[in-house]
This record gives structure tokens, sequence and C-alpha cells, in this order.
């Protein structure tokens, strides 16, 4: 596979990069990313996702845009309100880059649809803001084999981890937080606040380490850092790195 012209000029900065190159790039050009959750992270994240030459991109997330929205999730504006967001997010990927293949689910995610649109990816991000959905999709990466970014943020923290329990010695998400989540019943920013700023922080790192993942083995700047979380930090401001273990007990994962 090989870049045409027009695609060559397009991702010049990011060839010349010796960790990157043309490889990665036509790399990236063939992979599938799947995107669970289009709001504070999902929304900024795209951006950047699309803006890397990712070839194809499933866009998941039942909501429609408010109003209150707009303060954090870049991808909108006022026109999009009351609109289904990943209607519009699609709309916003084929203006910016046409060539980009571009599917959407804009329906609730339970198990049984965690598994039918994690199944062809590559990668998947997960930037949804409740653990039961957060765990289903867990559960169908591992079942499939396919590795999982995982980013959450609140108010002025953030974390991004990279999952991949499908591996022997890797956690899975469920490994991290374990059992008692599977009910929807986490925080929201509605009620606890959140820095506009910040979830764009959040979001712009799991863009990069998304494009870390993928480009494992291809070029000098793959590096998954499986069952690695990244902690950020907006009031200091700074970031730690911890290692989570595999639970050999994980319902998801272990055994």
């Amino acid at each position: 596979m090989s870049l045409p012209p027009e695609r060559l000029e397009r991702f010049a900065r990011h060839i010349v990069l010796p960790e990157i190159g043309g490889a990665g790039q036509v790399a990236l050009a063939g992979k599938h990313l799947v995107l669970v959750g289009l709001g504070g992270i999902g929304s900024p994240a795209l951006q950047y996702l699309a803006a890397s030459g990712i070839g194809k991109l499933t866009l998941v997330d039942d909501d429609k845009v408010d109003p209150s929205n707009l303060q954090r999730q870049t991808l909108y504006n006022e026109r999009d309100i009351g609109h289904g967001k990943a209607v519009s997010a699609k709309r916003w990927v084929k203006l910016f880059d046409p060539e980009l293949d571009v599917e959407i689910s804009d329906r609730r995610i339970g198990a049984e649809r965690a598994a039918s649109l994690v199944t062809s990816a590559d990668l998947v991000l997960d930037g949804t803001d409740n653990f039961a959905t957060r765990l289903a999709v867990s559960d169908a990466c591992v079942a499939a084999g396919v590795p999982l970014l995982s980013a959450a943020v609140g108010r002025f923290q953030g974390q991004v981890g990279a999952f991949a329990g499908h591996l022997p010695d890797e956690a899975c998400y469920r490994c991290f937080v374990g059992d008692a989540f599977d009910a929807e019943d986490c925080d929201t920013c509605a009620e606890d606040g959140m820095l506009g700023a910040m979830a764009g922080w959040v979001a712009t790192f799991a863009s990069l380490h998304a494009i870390r993942v993928l480009l494992d083995g291809v070029s000098a700047f793959g590096d998954p850092q499986w069952s690695r979380v990244n902690l950020l930090d907006g009031m200091k401001p700074g970031m730690r790195q911890f290692t989570i273990a595999k639970d050999p007990e994980c319902k998801g994962c272990g055994g």
C-alpha cells in the first residue's frame, strides 16, 4: 500500500518525523479505530484521530448535542444542538477529510452491541461516562482480542490507560476497577463540574497514545505500554503513571 501525492502532502509533517515516517503513515491509513463516546473526551479526540489519517473510524454515541456540551465538546457548534452526536461527528469528519471511511452507531451499548462493534477493530478508545458501558466494552474487547484505551476526566483530573487483557500477562480494564461498577451509578460532570481545557488535555493525550498503539511494531513511535495508567492532574499541573497487575480471578480476562 502507498499514499497518493495529495495524501503525502497532507501528512508531510508526520512523514518527515523519523519516529513515524512513510511506513507509519501508511500503517495508520490501514487501521480501524472504534471511538466509543463522543462527548468531552471523544469530541476533541476525534479531531486529532481524523487528522492523523487513521483510515477507518467507527463513531459510537446515542446522545444528542446539548448547549451545555459546547463548553468542552469542541467538535460541535450551535447548529448541532438537538441533533445526534454520532451524525454530527460523521458530518464533521467527512467535511474535514472525505477520504476517511466513517461508520456510526447511535444506539445504546450493552454487552451484545459492544461485541458486534469491536470485532473488526484494531483499537477501541472508550471515553464514555458510565462504568456499565466501560465494562461491557472492556469485556467485548477481551473476547475479541482487541486492545482498549480507556480515558476518563472529571473536574481537574483525568486518566488514560492501555489494556490488552486478551494477552496472557496483561490486565484488562475490569482488573483495574473491579466488578462493583457494573451498574450505571457513577458521578457525572453535570454534578461535579469540569474544566473544558482539562477534557481537551485528556483527549489529546489519549489520541497521542492511540497512535502509539496503532504503530506498535511498525515505527519507533509505537509503544502501547499495556497495563499502565497515566494520571493527569490539572491543578498542579503534572502527570504520573502506575501499572495494573492482571487479576487471575478477573471475570473479564482471568483464567
